[in-house]
């Protein structure tokens, strides 16, 4: 298994009124394609042939961009109930195999309001804001919009402290649903969760949906067996997965992984292998950061 340990430099390229866009060498350039948006954080499409591209807004609003032009009506708007805090918000959507067919999609974001209290493993800690993922379904009369009162929350994870939610979900080659959740906040991980198969905090998840119900779990699932594990489990060990990637010629996984001040990551998973350690908090990047307790399985 490859670790790649990226230390990147942000370059900022100005462009000015009136002036050409920005040209890089080797050809590339930066164009406007649309602007008046708020708080962009992700953008993707359905996979359905129309062309659409969904833009999602942190402050909880998802909006259609079509034929170069952005849609005046939201596609969904959730602002009533999404916690537009910090790191906290409306954070992608992912939209299922056959969406034109049938018709639903899913969301992660953050609520406004407990809707669970903390877990054992948290020492108590709720100052976060609650990740939800949820189902909603296009409205019947016009396929550019959501009907915002379809909500069906599937999945519901206080947050002890409020940043490292990770927030990226996503469908698999396979068609399952694909979740990543930060290690819960806070700095050095204080209460250890991507080490504790026991919760889904520093973790990237993995369960089957459909239009209905809550989920089920994958018998391929690595730790379906182990009782001391949450089997919604894939890989464990990880920070903040805030953005990741399905390589779509190949399958394998792409996670970039936000570190604690040192390192930051990328990581490389062949396709279809799960149940992989990625490290963290006994390791940042391949540096020892806190072994105490000691990390178990397989370290990549």
């Amino acid at each position: 298994m490859r670790r790649l340990l990226i230390i990147i430099a942000l370059l900022s390229l100005l462009v000015l009124p009136g002036s050409p866009p920005a040209r890089a060498e080797g050809g590339l350039q930066l164009v406007k394609v649309v602007d008046g948006l708020s708080s962009p954080v992700f953008i993707t499409h359905a996979g359905d042939g129309s062309g659409r591209l969904f833009v999602v807004e942190q402050d909880g609003v998802i909006r259609i961009l079509q034929d170069g032009q952005m849609l005046s009506t939201p596609f969904l708007d959730i602002r009533d109930r999404v916690a537009n805090s910090g790191e906290a918000g409306l954070l992608s959507v992912a939209f299922p195999p056959d969406f034109a067919e049938k018709g639903y999609f899913f969301v992660y974001y953050n609520h406004d309001g407990e809707l669970a209290g903390p877990e054992p493993g948290d020492d108590g800690n709720n100052a976060g804001y609650d990740t939800v993922i949820a189902r909603f379904h296009v409205s019947a009369a016009d396929p550019n919009q959501a009907d915002p009162a379809s909500e069906e929350r599937i999945l519901i994870r206080s947050q002890p402290y409020e940043n490292h939610n990770g927030g990226l979900i996503a469908f698999g080659p396979d068609g399952d649903l694909y979740i990543g959740l930060g290690g819960g906040g806070s700095g050095g991980d204080p209460q250890n969760q991507a080490q504790n198969l026991g919760t889904w905090l520093g973790k990237i998840l993995r369960i089957e949906v459909g239009a209905t119900g809550t989920y089920t779990v994958p018998h391929s699932n690595p730790f379906v067996a182990n009782l001391e594990a949450k089997p919604e489990i894939w890989h464990w060990g990880l920070r903040n997965p805030w953005r990741w990637s399905f390589d779509r010629s190949t399958g394998d996984l792409w996670i970039a992984d936000v570190g604690q001040g040192a390192y930051e990551e990328v990581n490389f998973v062949a396709a279809g292998v799960g149940g992989l350690n990625f490290g963290w908090r006994c390791k940042e990047g391949n540096a020892d950061y806190n072994p105490d307790p000691p990390c178990r399985g397989t370290l990549t």
